[in-house]
């Protein structure tokens, strides 16, 4: 969509909306669900881990544990996001949660696929602990200049 600056130069962005906040509550919410869930996997089909090897249990563990992470960073941005003036600031932030949107996907797709792999290299880990930190770290940048818009 186009937005005007405050200098009248066309700029394209996202228009951040009540719906950005809803969908990050959304968003943190199934994955929270889906933290429980691997938790019943684990339980169930992996009988509570008794007898994995540990290499194998650290993974399935830590993988479960960044799910919980990421949802509970999105329930965050949910409950807490203040929307930046157009521009600049409000672009870092689109930039932002979209990174954190797309780390939270990877973080299950690793407890499937990293889990299971037996060189224990965990490539779609690595790239979602990446893409949150960069994406959280935007959100702060998008905090510096002016403050709170009113939308």
């Amino acid at each position: 969509m186009l937005a005007r600056t405050q200098t009248g130069s066309l700029c394209y962005f996202l228009v951040w909306s009540n719906q950005t906040k809803l969908f990050h509550l959304i968003l943190g919410l199934l994955l929270v669900l889906v933290f429980l869930l691997t938790g019943q996997y684990m339980h169930v089909y992996m009988h509570h881990m008794v007898g994995v090897p540990d290499a194998p249990r650290l993974l399935y563990r830590t993988r479960h544990i960044f799910i919980l992470l990421a949802g509970l960073l999105n329930l965050g941005l949910g409950a807490y996001l203040i929307y930046r003036p157009g521009g600049w600031q409000r672009l870092l932030q689109w930039l932002g949660s979209s990174l954190i949107v797309v780390a939270s996907i990877l973080f299950v797709i690793a407890f499937f696929y990293d889990s299971t792999r037996a060189d224990l290299k965990t490539p779609w880990t690595h790239r979602a602990v990446i893409a949150i930190a960069i994406g959280t770290l935007i959100h702060l940048i998008s905090a510096f200049g002016r403050k709170e818009s009113t939308d």
